[in-house]
């Protein structure tokens, strides 16, 4: 169909992918490689599979309501959100299993917002009908406003959320690390009240904030992906979003 956005044009894959027509081809070939593009019984798709990949990754990159983005690819909203529910486990990340002995392994985490409450709370820092430039008032304290990993430290098992919003919650999060069996050391040192830190202290921040940046900029890069910032996906659909997002930005990496 003329008009409509295609794989088959190379100029459309690296604004929705991030990737080069050479990287988008071996991603194609890998999912077909895994039985992806097999012909199976029933109905089969209106769209081949690299006009399929490329509408998974426009709406990952747009965000873009299904009504939206049918039309874009020459198709209905009701197949366009079949193919993203079935596509997009398939290009999930799949994590390694087995390191080894000297690996380093750099954890953190970053804030999805997403509207399936079933599986999330409700967010306190985005408020989608809030005007921009306006602050609501924070949320009394108690059970409710304080985040599971306080509650409950011993499942953090030495993986700390980060929450970038001053430096209280930043010696908060510093103590429930502590709390939790995390190795101290890994901290950053704290200045107290009235006093300096001492030289080896402030070399020891130095090198901590230059390994923890190698994840802030990760996140960073993923997050330019607009589905990160509101995620309309139910269950385990922001899961397999952020898993396919961080296969391409490696892939990206890797070249």
């Amino acid at each position: 169909m003329a008009g409509v956005i295609t794989a088959s044009e190379p100029s459309w894959i690296a604004p929705f992918t991030g990737l080069s027509p050479r990287c988008f081809g071996k991603l194609v070939t890998v999912l077909r490689r895994e039985g992806e593009d097999a012909v199976r019984r029933g109905r089969p798709w209106g769209l081949p599979l690299e006009d399929r990949v490329l509408l998974v990754a426009a709406y990952w990159r747009t965000n873009l309501t299904m009504r939206r983005l049918g039309p874009l690819f020459g198709v209905s909203k009701s197949a366009a959100g079949r193919i993203i529910d079935h596509l997009g486990p398939m290009r999930a990340l799949q994590p390694r299993r087995r390191f080894a002995k000297d690996a380093v392994l750099i954890v953190d985490g970053t804030l999805v917002p997403t509207r399936d409450h079933t599986i999330s709370a409700q967010s306190k820092n985005h408020r989608l009908d809030q005007p921009p430039g306006r602050h609501r008032r924070r949320h009394p304290p108690g059970r409710r406003g304080r985040p599971a990993s306080a509650r409950e430290p011993q499942r953090l098992q030495g993986v700390g959320e980060v929450r970038r919003q001053g430096r209280r919650r930043q010696d908060a999060h510093d103590r429930r690390r502590r709390l939790s069996g995390y190795r101290t050391r890994h901290a950053p040192h704290r200045r107290r009240e009235g006093g300096d830190l001492p030289d080896w202290k402030q070399e020891h921040n130095k090198s901590h904030k230059q390994v923890r940046a190698r994840v802030e900029h990760a996140f960073a890069r993923m997050k330019t992906w607009k589905n990160l910032h509101d995620c309309r996906l139910k269950g385990d659909g922001v899961h397999h979003a952020m898993l396919g997002i961080a296969r391409m930005h490696n892939l990206a990496i890797a070249g």
